[in-house]
């Protein structure tokens, strides 16, 4: 075997370029976890200075920074020895109830990989892994990794994208949020339109719980309910708009849930599907979203699929042309593409 020198150069410098987004998901959690980001968009900073204003330690809070200004995510000034963020940066990094915010990702991330020896031997065995029993993390990284798309994407262009929903929705509508974990999708929709009431349903007693809390403290739980309850079993009919955001390719038996969504919805309700953005073809997925949403999904998505009866594993890069036909084999007869993101699909689905 004949080895191309400049090509193994190539592969190396990912090598090291991965091997350190490896290790900086940590110490981004780390700044996460100690408002490290906030202080420092606050104004530029030693070590010193940033440890002051955190309670942190300065010799921790040197490498850190360090490390962070290696990697592009804040800004060092070599004349003052003061690190900084730009503008850029702070908007992604320090604003936990912003339209973006990126330590979440990683939060998500690292849960997810505590699960690493587990999934090692699912891999062996073909056995699944349900997103309960992964580490709390993960359910609380995944509403801080989509919530932030939610915001800035769901009531401005989401809903207005679909064929009279929004109107429906200002004049008082039933909505049922399939899988809403959290809430975070329920409790934005629920403070968007005061006239509708919301029921949102989840397997997962823990996130429920969670969710009950943040409809509470957003000041719209009279206008919300949270059940645990499957996809294919949540309570109610009739309503107006059912939505899922994010799980269906989750799902063991996404046909089932589909199934269930037709019959709980008013003869000309609408479904709102969102899912992780995709093309059909695996070569349409080969490119860094791919990259993280394959990854996820190997750790997430597949093995909570394969923990459950039903014989799916569409995972997160499944396409809009199998979620489509999970749809239409449910008795949906228009599905369309009503809006998109970088990151999602969304889909509109009509009986």
């Amino acid at each position: 075997m004949t080895v191309d020198q400049d090509r193994l150069n190539d592969f190396l410098g990912r090598f090291v370029g991965d091997l350190g987004a490896t290790m900086a998901a940590g110490s981004i959690v780390i700044g996460h976890r100690l408002g490290l980001y906030q202080a420092l968009a606050e104004r530029p900073a030693t070590p010193d200075e940033l440890a002051d204003r955190t309670g942190a330690t300065p010799r921790y809070v040197a490498e850190w920074l360090r490390g962070q200004a290696a990697g592009g995510y804040v800004e060092f000034d070599t004349a003052t020895g003061r690190f900084s963020l730009t503008p850029e940066q702070a908007f992604a990094l320090a604003d936990p109830d912003g339209p973006v915010y990126v330590p979440g990702a990683f939060v998500l991330a690292l849960g997810a990989l505590r699960a690493e020896s587990q999934i090692t031997d699912a891999f062996r065995t073909g056995a699944g892994m349900g997103w309960h029993e992964h580490h709390d993390d993960v359910p609380l990284g995944c509403e801080m990794f989509f919530r932030p798309g939610y915001l800035a994407n769901l009531v401005p262009s989401w809903i207005p994208a679909l064929d009279g929903v929004a109107a429906t929705l200002s004049a008082g509508a039933r909505v049922a949020d399939v899988g809403c974990g959290l809430g975070a999708s329920t409790v934005l929709l629920a403070q968007a339109y005061p006239n509708s009431t919301f029921a949102g349903s989840d397997y997962h007693a823990a996130s429920i719980e969670l969710a009950r809390k943040r409809a509470a403290d957003a000041g719209v739980e009279d206008r919300t309910t949270f059940e645990v309850a499957t996809a294919q079993g949540f309570s109610g009919s009739g309503y107006d708009l059912v939505a899922t955001f994010d799980c269906l390719h989750d799902m063991g038996d996404p046909a089932g849930a589909a199934r269930h969504v037709r019959e709980a919805l008013a003869p000309d309700g609408t479904w709102l599907i969102v899912e992780p953005y995709a093309g059909d073809a695996v070569a349409d997925n080969l490119n860094p979203v791919g990259r993280a949403y394959y990854g996820f999904s190997t750790y997430l998505c597949v093995p909570n699929a394969l923990s459950q009866d039903g014989g799916y594993a569409l995972g997160a890069q499944a396409g809009e042309a199998a979620i489509s036909d999970v749809v239409r084999e449910a008795g949906f007869t228009r599905v369309r593409r009503a809006a998109e993101t970088p990151f999602n699909i969304v889909l509109e689905a009509r009986p």
